[in-house]
């Protein structure tokens, strides 16, 4: 498995949504919900259009079976409202072109978000990405890393911050100011 870094630079993202945005509304959703939300992939690719009503995602994650509710946000409510308009309750939310009402597998959704790095020349990208470019513009925005260790579900708030690269910016700061 490859380590993927969250996205740091807002305007790389800003680039990034628009290019999504003009290649298809479905990849740029699929982006902009990932960033918007801390979720995994696995659970991004589940929602329906039912579950974009409420002002809140509730689920139960794929990976560990717990059961999670988190706020959306206003501005991920009204890119949803806008990309639904027309959509059935059952219909997934990232649908595939293949068969009727599936939707897209990861490997799809590692394609789209390769392509759109690949345009803004990032490397260290992924699936996993998503989650982790919302957990340090989170963790930037608001310092409380107890709040994302619980938002991640996480046993420790050490691996909250390695995990979403503040300590890889530490480093790198360290170094960068280092001399002999």
């Amino acid at each position: 498995m490859n380590f993927v870094q969250p996205i740091r630079d807002p305007e790389v993202i800003r680039v990034m949504k628009r290019f999504l945005k003009e290649k298809s509304y479905r990849d740029y959703m699929l982006f902009v919900t990932g960033i918007n939300s801390g979720l995994r992939i696995s659970d991004i690719l589940e929602i329906r259009v039912v579950d974009t009503k409420k002002a809140y995602f509730n689920l139960i994650e794929i990976k560990t079976g717990k059961k999670k509710r988190i706020e959306m946000t206003p501005g991920l409510r009204r890119e949803f409202k806008e990309y639904c308009e027309g959509k059935e309750d059952h219909e997934y939310l990232f649908l595939s072109r293949e068969g009727i009402n599936k939707p897209i597998g990861r490997s799809m959704a590692y394609k789209i978000l390769r392509e759109a790095a690949e345009y803004v020349s990032l490397d260290d990208i992924g699936t996993h990405t998503l989650r982790k470019t919302f957990g340090y513009h989170f963790y930037k925005k608001y310092g409380n890393v107890a709040m994302l260790q619980q938002i991640f579900n996480h046993a420790d708030q050490e691996t909250t911050l390695r995990y979403i690269g503040i300590d890889q910016d530490e480093m790198d700061k360290a170094m960068k100011g280092f001399k002999i």
